[in-house]
């Protein structure tokens, strides 16, 4: 049985928290067992809490979920790029899974809760990679 960490951003809960759903029912589909779940702020807070997770031997892959809609400024693509790029690096520095189930940027919110599934994709992508690199 796969081990998962679960990371849901709060910001843009409306999405989020239909999110986290889709992604407890993807791990179930798989049999696998969330061990814990963290919520941070937003998908910016996201790496410190994937890395702690990482780190654990009780879990083989974390997922994480949130949701980037746009505004005013480019904030969305900045707060975009600089999450991928950290978790990216949290997952090669431990060797362990991390997967990205953030939707945006450049969407509204309304378009972000037409993909409530990538909490779903993110459990998938990580039980896919535990078992690819057992």
């Amino acid at each position: 049985m796969v081990s998962l960490g679960l990371v849901v951003a709060r910001f843009n809960s409306s999405v989020t928290d239909p999110m986290k759903e889709a992604a407890l029912d993807a791990a179930d589909e798989r049999d696998a067992e969330v061990v814990e779940t963290v919520r941070v702020p937003g998908a910016y807070d996201s790496p410190l809490a994937a890395d702690r997770l990482a780190r654990r031997d009780d879990i083989d892959a974390v997922a994480v979920v949130g949701a980037i809609v746009t505004g005013d400024t480019d904030h969305d693509n900045v707060i975009a790029d600089a999450t991928a790029k950290s978790l990216t690096e949290v997952s090669l520095n431990r060797d362990t899974p991390v997967t990205f189930g953030v939707s945006g940027p450049g969407m509204s919110g309304a378009e972000a809760r037409e993909r409530v599934s990538k909490g779903a994709e993110a459990v998938y992508a990580a039980t896919d990679m535990v078992e690819a690199l057992a």
